[in-house]
């Protein structure tokens, strides 16, 4: 099993924190953000690599920083070559750009570099076993806050029936989480996505598409999850983690 943190956007609402800075290696309680996900990784025993997928701007960031992180597991830093948020490939461009140019062949854990959470990924593992596609949710609780996210509606068994990205009037408010397991022979739904022209952006547009297509399942976590998207959340964020 493979592993790929996102981190390849420029993060530009929380400038200027991240104007040359990855967002991923910003401190939370005095600890870079993509520690804290390499811990909850850890859980999984298959995964014997994980890949950082970066853009050209901050690779040399990520360089440095590995070099002195000690991990249990190989990490590897992949830039995509992109220099500012106006040439990025997108997240699911970067997966696609990652399963490519590491010829993945092996089950994969895809988790978005800025999600901060306190539960451990151990049951979504365990749900994964007997599942070919597994979406992590997490229900937020407010309406309004829901339009902000890739909204899902799920049946009794977990199986996503109803997916809509940052929806004007959300069905629920279930949200993705921006963690997501394929089994390897699923990874192919990702290059057919794409060569239909489809939106490289947010993973939740490949979600949007892959429900209709193939069969699903969402796990839904309770705990505290953080999504660093701007100041505000940045600061809630490690003050939690201080607490």
């Amino acid at each position: 099993m493979k592993a790929i943190i996102m981190a390849a956007g420029y993060a530009v609402r929380l400038y200027p924190l991240t104007e040359n800075q990855p967002k991923p290696l910003l401190p939370i309680n005095g600890k870079p953000i993509i520690e804290y996900i390499i811990e909850k990784i850890d859980v999984f025993s298959e995964i014997d690599e994980i890949y950082v997928v970066t853009n050209n701007k901050f690779y040399p960031h990520f360089l440095n920083w590995v070099a002195q992180f000690q991990s249990n597991k190989k990490i590897e830093i992949l830039n995509d070559g992109t220099l500012s948020a106006e040439d990025r490939l997108g997240a699911i461009g970067d997966i696609d750009f990652t399963i490519r140019s590491k010829k993945i062949n092996d089950d994969l854990l895809i988790i978005a570099g800025d999600n901060l959470f306190d539960f451990s990924l151990n049951d979504v593992k365990e749900f994964f076993n007997n599942k070919d596609l597994v979406i992590c949710a997490f229900d937020v609780g407010d309406n309004e806050l829901s339009k902000k996210y890739g909204i899902l509606s799920v049946n009794g068994d977990g199986k996503v029936y109803s997916f809509v990205e940052k929806p004007s009037n959300p069905p629920s408010t279930l949200a993705a989480l921006g963690i997501y397991l394929f089994k390897k022979d699923k990874l192919n739904l990702i290059e057919k996505y794409l060569s239909e022209g489809n939106n490289k952006d947010a993973p939740g547009f490949f979600i949007q598409w892959v429900y209709k297509v193939e069969d699903v399942y969402a796990y839904v976590f309770n705990g505290n999850w953080y999504d660093i998207g701007d100041m505000i959340s940045y600061k809630k964020a490690d003050e939690f983690f201080r607490n």
